[in-house]
């Protein structure tokens, strides 16, 4: 049964297992361990510890019936699936100089685990390395990896790490056991499905030093009764840092095994404890041995803080990648609408801030006499224009407000919204972009909710910087300023997630997500800062900053999967909004902060540090960030020229009327390719056939561009062009991406690369089907 109830929380933490020895009767081992001992699941050993391969062969020939823990019949596969772990033999060892051992070794490892996964295992236990060099295990466990479906294997790794002062002469059995868990992962090339089991000493090593694995796929942690305590009544209890441990593990899902006899000698419980556990024992002697340990560890759970409700609001999102918003090219949905509009903490915030801007912009004896301009530029359904309204009225200040929103649907409910609250001869709704608005009148405050989860990543400078034409000179803009951080993580799951796309552009994006399962290996640095209103004579947008990190020494080595970043905002004055950890806003949801990836992982070694370093970079139709590692070894430079993640500047201005073709960074007109694209779409193509035909006649068209002479800039890829297509007006993008080899026409233009890329975007509302299920000579992917 689970360790108890915790509001909000339904995660794996909740339910506790045990190590068993072998047994070849599963159904009696089960009944001990989960009815009478009221465990969730075991950890069991399915083969005979005494059987080796080699032995076998000599004395019955190969014939024989492998001795496995019973047939797969004695328990269904429902209890065989949820109730059972299987536990490798400990004694392999593949790396052993034995010849003989090392292929008894292999030949059970397979066995064992091809036994599992014919019972539908969820998982099995892979014994700890025996030596420093594991690599012939580690080939071993890939090459069983490539042929699982769903099963993962979990790797026993103690939890190890001797500090230098501490450390003997000879330290070669007292190393960090984080290093043999990189070295054996890094062999099985980060695989998805395996994952590690912290085996838990007596003693732990520091806290930045266990900090490392909240990062790692952590499933579970064996704690042995050896680690245990004797407390004044004499029952088991855990060390202050223990404790402090198995609350991190709760915390981060990961499931907690006992394992041992029990070395506390209890042979009658207290009554109280006998009456409420009536069930689990006879005459008040207690029937499972470590049922006592198990009732500590239910204890440490139980007295956990529920979940307050913003976490659990957040618990759905945690480590899943999210592709930021796309301010000005996209409209957000009402449903993205609602949800922001329900962190009453943000709007709690910006009403501060204006109450406090209104009251310094009118002197009290002029609150009834002067009417002070406020424009909310990017309205969206009015929250801040409530919020402005709402501390005009707590300031007895006079207010007419300019609610300016380039969403038209979003207009529509701000139009009802008004008239609802009767707001009519108080705010004016403007449909339009803020940087092209020509307003009548100056603005005395500017409020604006464009932050993103990096401060300027939603383009807030960009939009500002056009906004602030219609505020005057001594005007005052909420929010006045944000900065960026920054800092190295280790996050295993959101790299296998990134990896899992098999190709580079994912590692050239920056995702949304709410950060769990990492490890923060230093303090976020400041990265960017922007100031509004912005009165410098160079207005340029476009920054770069080289940080480096120092990582702590008692850290030990580590494993940089990425970077996770924040903003902190000045609204005005003291009045302040963020996510950097060490300043965030409290119960505020509206931002998670967002991951910038590297393609490959950087290892550090202890006490070393990390240098890296960010670019924003602005163009005309666009802004992107590039990012890249300079030590303790070099990285790529992740995103160079926005090739795989920008924000867009415009959606509508930067499409020439009514279609274009644009090669690099030229754009032409194609009446040509208009026709005869416009025409494959308008007939809805209902099979392969006529899909295929609208292909090759966008090649044909393309072919006929580079023959009529138009040159590719210099700054394309020797190896790729990057060729745009573009159909408008439609009212939804899809962009479909072709990675075509056009061998045999490069006579055409002496610009033309062997080998192209080309990207087609088009805006067709009613062709979303149109690429489905599409049989292509040529590789195709969506995005």
């Amino acid at each position: 049964m689970p360790l108890g109830e915790r509001q909000g929380d339904k995660s794996e933490s909740r339910y506790c297992g045990v190590e068993t020895e072998f047994s070849d009767d599963m159904p009696n081992l089960l009944s001990s361990n989960l009815l009478h001992g009221s465990f969730d699941f075991v950890v069991a050993t399915l083969m005979d510890p005494a059987y080796r391969p080699s032995l076998m062969q000599k004395s019955s020939g190969a014939s024989s019936v492998l001795p496995f823990a019973g047939s797969d019949l004695v328990l269904s596969p429902a209890q065989w699936s949820s109730h059972v772990v299987g536990k490798i033999s400990s004694w392999i060892d593949l790396d052993s100089e034995d010849e003989i051992l090392r292929s008894d070794s292999e030949i059970t490892l397979k066995q064992e685990v091809a036994w599992a996964s014919h019972l539908s295992l969820q998982a099995c236990l892979l014994p700890p390395p025996k030596r420093k060099s594991c690599a012939n295990y580690a080939r071993c466990v890939n090459q069983i990896l490539q042929g699982l479906q769903s099963m993962q294997l979990w790797l026993r790794i103690p939890l190890v790490k001797t500090d230098n002062d501490t450390a003997s002469v000879n330290t070669d059995d007292l190393e960090d056991s984080w290093e043999t868990w990189n070295s054996f992962r890094l062999l099985c090339e980060h695989h998805s499905q395996l994952s590690v089991v912290l085996d838990v000493l007596s003693t732990l090593p520091s806290a930045n030093s266990l900090g490392r694995w909240f990062g790692e796929s952590v499933r579970a942690a064996i704690f042995s009764t050896d680690c245990f305590l004797t407390n004044a009544r004499g029952y088991p209890c855990l060390s202050k840092h223990h404790q402090k441990l198995v609350s991190g593990f709760f915390n981060h899902s990961i499931q907690i095994v006992l394992s041992g006899q029990s070395v506390h000698s209890l042979t009658k419980m207290n009554s109280d404890v006998a009456a409420n556990n009536n069930e689990n024992n006879v005459d008040g002697v207690q029937k499972h041995p470590l049922r006592p340990y198990l009732d500590y560890v239910g204890f440490l759970y139980q007295r956990m803080d529920s979940l307050p409700e913003q976490e659990r609001f957040e618990l759905g999102y945690r480590d899943f990648l999210q592709s930021p918003l796309q301010p000005l090219m996209d409209n957000l949905e009402a449903q993205t609408y609602e949800t922001f509009e329900k962190d009453t903490t943000k709007y709690i915030q910006y009403q501060r801030a204006i109450a406090k801007a209104l009251q310094d912009r009118v002197p009290d004896e002029k609150c009834s006499a002067v009417t002070t301009v406020l424009m909310v530029v990017g309205a969206g359904r009015g929250p801040l224009v409530r919020a402005s309204l709402q501390a005009a009225e707590e300031t007895g200040r006079r207010l007419k407000v300019y609610a300016v929103e380039k969403n038209p649907n979003a207009v529509v409910t701000l139009h009802s919204l008004v008239k609802l609250e009767g707001w009519e001869n108080i705010v004016s709704i403007i449909s339009s972009d803020m940087r092209h608005w020509d307003a009548p009148e100056k603005a005395d405050i500017l409020v604006s909710e464009l932050l993103g989860s990096f401060g300027d990543n939603e383009l807030s400078p960009e939009c500002l910087d056009g906004a602030q034409t219609f505020l005057k000179e001594d005007g005052i803009s909420i929010p006045s300023s944000y900065t960026s951080f920054i800092h190295p993580v280790t996050a295993s799951k959101l790299y296998n997630d990134v990896k899992a796309h098999k190709d580079v552009a994912h590692f050239e994006t920056a995702y949304v997500v709410k950060l769990h399962n990492i490890a923060r290996l230093a303090s976020p640095q400041p990265v960017f800062t922007f100031t509004h209103p912005n009165r410098s004579i160079d207005k340029s947008n476009s920054r770069d900053r080289k940080l480096k990190f120092e990582i702590p020494a008692d850290t030990g080595s580590a494993m940089v999967h990425g970077f996770a970043g924040y903003f902190d905002s000045t609204l005005y004055k003291e009045v302040h909004l963020g996510i950097e950890p060490s300043t965030s806003t409290p119960n505020m949801f509206s931002w998670f902060p967002i991951f910038f990836p590297l393609r490959t992982p950087v290892c550090l070694s202890p006490g070393s540090s990390l240098e890296v370093h960010f670019w924003r970079c602005c163009s005309p139709s666009k802004v992107w960030y590039e990012w890249g590692v300079a030590s303790p070894s070099s990285s790529p430079i992740h995103n160079s020229n926005g090739r795989s993640y920008w924000e867009a500047l415009d959606f509508e201005s930067n499409l020439p009327p009514p279609f274009n073709i644009r090669i690099g960074n030229n754009t032409q007109r194609s009446p040509w390719f208009t026709f005869v694209t416009f025409l494959c779409i308008r007939m809805r193509a209902a099979d392969d056939v006529i899909l295929m035909i609208m292909i090759k006649m966008a090649f044909l068209t393309l072919m006929m561009v580079f023959n009529m002479g138009l040159r590719l800039p210099q700054a394309v890829d020797n190896d790729k062009a990057a060729v745009h297509l573009s159909i408008w007006p439609m009212d939804v993008c899809i962009t479909l991406r072709f990675t075509v080899a056009l061998w045999g026409i490069r006579d055409l233009t002496a610009d033309l690369p062997r080998r192209s890329v080309v990207d087609f975007t088009v805006f067709p509302g009613f062709c979303c089907g149109l690429l489905h299920d599409c049989q292509l000579p040529t590789s195709c992917c969506a995005s």
